[in-house]
């Protein structure tokens, strides 16, 4: 174990924006860090811990950390408690509009969002319930920016709207960009900004929990319990061991699903545009073609962003790619509903193509993601014939949704909407 103190010297403390970073630097790491005060502990890895602690400028820190790259952790905790950025604001205070949001996103937002002064975000948000389409874009007049999720929508004229307004940024909250028109978006003027990675371990690991409930149908088990029914009739599940797992789309999310079928013992092939060999080198996958995965593969993986266009990603699951999957295949997508032809999908399961069907998306979500409909009438009747399949499940768009997840996606978002205040470096951030 590696202790160290630390004498806060920022004159506001140790306020939202070093909480933040120093909560996803801790995240990143795999030593485990705390950090305490004379009257608090915190873990290094919780914003929200960390802020309580209060610490003020000439507070003594002490800082522990146990794990296998504590020096590394060291050097990055240090790196952040010292970093002082250029200063060169746009605006005071940038005013930013939150399109979409419920509870949860308050959260954490609300707390990084009350500092001001040198080093502090800087920035008043205004929460809307209410989607961004072009029936609410209005409501941005007067604001510096907007901040949206995966089910608002930018099109052009909605771009056109927001720039009329007077808004210069578009912050996305996610790190899928294809609901915005990034071309209108140049020609105006407007800088779109995202959240290229949080957690990719959540989005995998939700992934393998719905495909194994499914495989194993632990929701058809539960609900059999539940009425007093513990026959195993119709619960029959397939072995992943010794299987071949199949990942299309071997970015940050599908190494993760990589090394968790890794562990469960599955040969694992990759699928990419951009292959990395360097997964290859270090024994994690072997790269094959899109039609090899298919047919060998005992369970298939979409990881792959939504690409539509010649040559892209929209529809990347058909009737022709089906065709070529084993029988009694097992699917999973946690990346974008546009992925699968969902009447190709349907029509498979009709045919009991497969063994096991789990999404988290699906094509035609937009106006359900997020949202209770259980009041009202059925008006999209995709989702009641999907869950009339025994061999599959649905989840309404959660795979991110964990707490470290929502943490990093505020503490990027607030930094990305610094960044573009002080006209600092987006890096990655930025959609162009």
């Amino acid at each position: 174990m590696k202790v160290f103190n630390y004498v806060v010297k920022n004159p506001y403390g140790l306020h939202a924006r070093p909480a933040a970073l120093i909560a996803q630097a801790c995240i990143s790491f795999k030593s485990i860090v705390t950090i305490e005060t004379e009257l608090a502990k915190a873990s290094g890895s919780d914003v929200l811990q960390i802020l309580r602690l209060q610490a003020k400028q000439g507070s003594n820190l002490k800082i522990s950390i146990d794990g296998p790259d504590e020096d590394e952790v060291e050097k990055k905790l240090l790196e952040v408690l010292c970093d002082c950025a250029p200063k060169n604001k746009k605006a005071d205070i940038l005013k930013i509009a939150f399109f979409g949001t419920k509870d949860y996103d308050r959260i954490f937002f609300s707390e990084l969002s009350k500092d001001r002064g040198d080093d502090a975000y800087n920035v008043d948000i205004k929460y809307f319930s209410s989607r961004l389409t072009i029936e609410s874009a209005h409501l941005a007049k007067g604001f510096d920016a907007v901040c949206i999720f995966v089910n608002d929508e930018a099109p052009r004229p909605v771009i056109e709207a927001l720039h009329e307004d007077g808004v210069k940024l578009i912050l996305l909250r996610c790190a899928g960009f294809n609901n915005v028109d990034a071309k209108a978006a140049k020609e105006y003027g407007i800088t779109v900004l995202r959240v290229p990675a949080y957690s990719p371990y959540a989005v995998a690991e939700h992934a393998m929990t719905i495909i194994q409930a499914a495989n194993r149908r632990i929701h058809k088990a539960y609900n059999k319990v539940k009425d007093n029914n513990f026959s195993l009739s119709g619960l029959l599940g397939i072995d992943l061991h010794n299987k071949v797992a199949g990942i299309m789309g071997t970015g940050r999310i599908g190494v993760c699903m990589a090394n968790i079928c890794k562990g469960y013992g599955m040969t694992v092939l990759g699928w990419d545009a951009f292959p990395n060999k360097k997964l290859e080198e270090d024994g994690l996958l072997t790269y094959v073609s899109k039609e090899e995965l298919l047919e060998r593969s005992d369970l298939i993986s979409l990881h792959a962003p939504l690409i539509m266009g010649d040559g892209g990603t929209y529809h990347l699951i058909n009737s022709d790619t089906i065709n070529m999957m084993k029988d009694n295949v097992m699917l999973v997508n946690t990346s974008r509903g546009g992925l699968i032809d969902i009447e190709a999908l349907i029509a498979a399961l009709k045919a009991n193509k497969f063994h096991a069907v789990a999404l988290d998306v699906y094509e035609g979500e937009d106006e359900n993601v997020y949202t209770d409909h259980s009041e009202d009438m059925l008006t999209n009747d995709i989702v009641a014939r999907l869950c009339n399949f025994p061999n599959l499940i649905l989840t309404s768009h959660q795979a991110f949704f964990t707490r470290e997840a929502l943490q990093a996606i505020a503490s990027v978002t607030m930094e990305n909407s610094r960044n573009f205040n002080e006209s600092l470096p987006y890096g990655q951030a930025e959609v162009k």
